[in-house]
């Protein structure tokens, strides 16, 4: 496996030299930043991404607007008391995408968002105090205990956010493939837990966060 350092020199040199791939590159934000994240902002954005997987996320961007009038929000104490004629109601509202399953899941969510907030304090601070040596234990959190967040789903949400993360996209795969973390797309959870440490491994090397490493892998192929 290649230093950190090697790695960015190879993304550096597809990308026109150091200074323009440390431009390419955002920080995540702080705890405190995530923490002060409200409850609703996050069902929000579980919300979008699990209505864009598999779908033209720019056709759901651009329903965005009717999403939120739909879900009221999306306040998840509201959310969480869908009825049945809710339901009904949304399954045949144009402003949103009408995907049953997924509409089912903003409820899922809801509940389990307050599930968090009654563990600490608001779903935001649980997700923000989590650590990023152990991220693959909070995408397993969403997986196990949310709905439809497994997979990349769970991983762009937290992106979108700002949670310090990596995004196990083909072009980072690759690179852990090229490095012999893994061998194929990492979903068992041995494989997780590889590339958990090859991440832990290149930030202690390198003082940069899990958003920032998965950004120069993707960029070095």
């Amino acid at each position: 496996m290649r230093t950190f350092d090697e790695i960015f020199a190879i993304a550096a040199s597809r990308k026109g030299g150091a200074d323009a791939l440390d431009a390419m590159l955002a920080p995540p934000k702080s705890e405190a930043e995530l923490a002060a994240i409200a409850d609703d902002r996050w069902l929000a954005a579980m919300t979008k991404c699990i209505f864009q997987a598999g779908f033209n996320w720019k056709v759901v961007e651009s329903m965005w607007p009717g999403f939120e009038a739909a879900f009221e929000g999306f306040d998840t104490g509201r959310c969480a008391m869908l009825t049945d004629e809710d339901f009904e109601r949304l399954v045949s509202d144009t402003r949103i995408v009408r995907h049953g399953a997924k509409i089912r899941a903003v409820q899922e969510n809801a509940l389990f968002l307050q599930t968090l907030a009654a563990e600490a304090g608001s779903a935001a601070i649980a997700i923000a105090r989590w650590p990023s040596s152990d991220y693959i234990g909070l995408l397993d959190v969403l997986k196990k205990r949310g709905s439809r967040l497994g997979g990349t789903t769970g991983q762009y949400c937290l992106r979108s956010q700002g949670k310090d993360s990596f995004i196990l996209s083909q072009s980072v795969v690759d690179r852990l493939i090229a490095e012999g973390v893994v061998e194929t797309q990492p979903t068992s959870k041995k494989a997780l837990a590889d590339v958990q440490s090859a991440f832990n491994v290149w930030s202690e090397q390198s003082g940069r966060s899990l958003t920032e490493i998965s950004r120069v892998l993707a960029m070095s192929l």
